[in-house]
């Protein structure tokens, strides 16, 4: 099936959504989880070829984020299940407004249609973006890489599978078969079929959906995560959020990139962080690129020019030592994409100041920034996070796949 015809299906398959209750669309994704259970096998097989295939392709850590296993996939199917309990977003009267002639406006919270995701290697986003947007009322059209292509063309048959037992099109969920870049290029501009347009991946996907693209996009994913450890921070709660930000899984965008140290802390702290992130870690030690001053308290790699402009999406840290939070903040909001930042201190005053002064989606006090997530932030699972600030910031759930509309309902008013 080429893009054009699938986006045909679509938009075909938009105008049907609007019949089914709300009960009908978590009957079906109960039954979309039930088959990803049933099928987990079968995907297994799948994703196991898409590993075979990229090896020695791909790095290390980014097998690891195009690997599924029997827990990963029980938890996607855990994923669609939370979204089954919570509220339905469309059809809710956001604000009511009585004029003074007897009109009566309602803002109320619509679908936007057809949805469109292209992401890179993690086939988890495949069964994520199905059940966020047919339970906000949307179509999905799902556009992955090619290495993770067999593996999400297996998801979808199974969610496929699952909307018809549940007596739904299966169309609702289309996978886009072609993983050239003329598909993502025909999704970019396929104007009167796609709503919305979410890219969620490096960052030249991202910049190349946001500079070519005519339907509406929304810019999301790259992460330079940044955590600030302040002069009043506790050293051992600061190396242990430290090392989940960097080490749980350094290939997802909310993952640590940089750390800022305060001056006066860094002579104790620093030999600290070495034990525990290089010297402990003899397997996957993490790679310190220090600026001047760090470089004089510790042995690692000197920073270089665009360091502190990286993803590394690795076991890589650069450190970056500062005169205090207002330094931090500078430096931060200079470099950072925008995701998500974290401050480790026991003084509330710099912690105020800190999360009123970074501008970025999500911003932790003594908390590791791997919290920025759909399903720990309550929402389910995730569409992605935005890193903009129209329409939607931050992890992205069934609210911002929804936009609305005005319903004026008069008693024959005239203007």
């Amino acid at each position: 099936m080429t893009t054009q015809e699938l986006l045909k299906k679509a938009k075909a398959a938009k105008s049907t959504l609007g019949s089914y209750s709300v009960e009908d669309i978590d009957r079906a994704l109960t039954a979309m989880a039930d088959a990803l259970i049933e099928d987990a096998d079968a995907i297994l097989a799948e994703n196991a070829a898409d590993i075979a295939a990229s090896r020695g392709v791909i790095s290390d850590v980014m097998i690891d984020r195009l690997s599924l296993s029997a827990d990963r996939i029980a938890g996607m199917a855990q994923g669609i299940r939370d979204v089954v309990s919570l509220p339905s977003p469309v059809g809710k009267v956001l604000k009511r407004v009585e004029r003074p002639g007897g009109l009566v406006i309602e803002k109320t919270s619509v679908a936007l249609g057809v949805v469109a995701i292209i992401y890179e290697s993690r086939p988890n986003v495949t069964s994520d973006a199905a059940a966020l947007s047919l339970k906000s009322g949307n179509v999905c059209v799902l556009r992955c890489g090619k290495e993770a292509h067999k593996s999400a063309a297996a998801i979808v048959k199974a969610l496929r599978k699952g909307l018809t037992n549940a007596g739904l099109p299966e169309d609702l969920v289309l996978l886009v078969e072609d993983t050239t870049r003329q598909s993502a290029t025909e999704l970019m501009t396929a104007d009167g079929y796609v709503d919305l347009l979410i890219p969620r991946g490096g960052p030249g996907l991202i910049n190349a959906c946001v500079k070519n693209a005519t339907v509406p996009c929304i810019q999301t994913g790259t992460g330079i995560c940044h955590i600030y450890v302040d002069s009043t921070a506790d050293i051992d709660m600061a190396l242990n959020i430290i090392e989940n930000a960097k080490c749980s899984r350094p290939s997802v965008c909310n993952a640590e990139e940089v750390l800022v140290v305060a001056r006066d802390i860094a002579p104790a702290f620093l030999p600290k962080l070495k034990q525990r992130l290089v010297d402990a870690r003899a397997e996957n030690p993490v790679e310190l690129r220090l600026d001047t001053e760090a470089a004089k308290i510790i042995d690692g790699t000197p920073a270089g020019e665009n360091d502190f402009d990286t993803e590394f999406l690795d076991y890589i840290l650069a450190v970056k030592i500062v005169s205090d939070v207002d330094e931090a903040i500078a430096h931060i909001n200079r470099h950072s994409t925008g995701h998500s930042e974290a401050i480790i201190t026991s003084d509330t005053t710099a912690a105020d100041k800190f999360a009123r002064g970074i501008d970025s989606s999500s911003v932790y006090v003594n908390a590791s920034t791997r919290f920025t997530d759909g399903g720990e932030f309550g929402l389910g699972c995730e569409m992605g996070i935005s890193t903009q600030k129209l329409h939607a910031r931050g992890p992205m759930g069934l609210e911002e796949l929804n936009t609305y509309k005005y319903i004026i309902r008069g008693c024959g008013n005239i203007r």
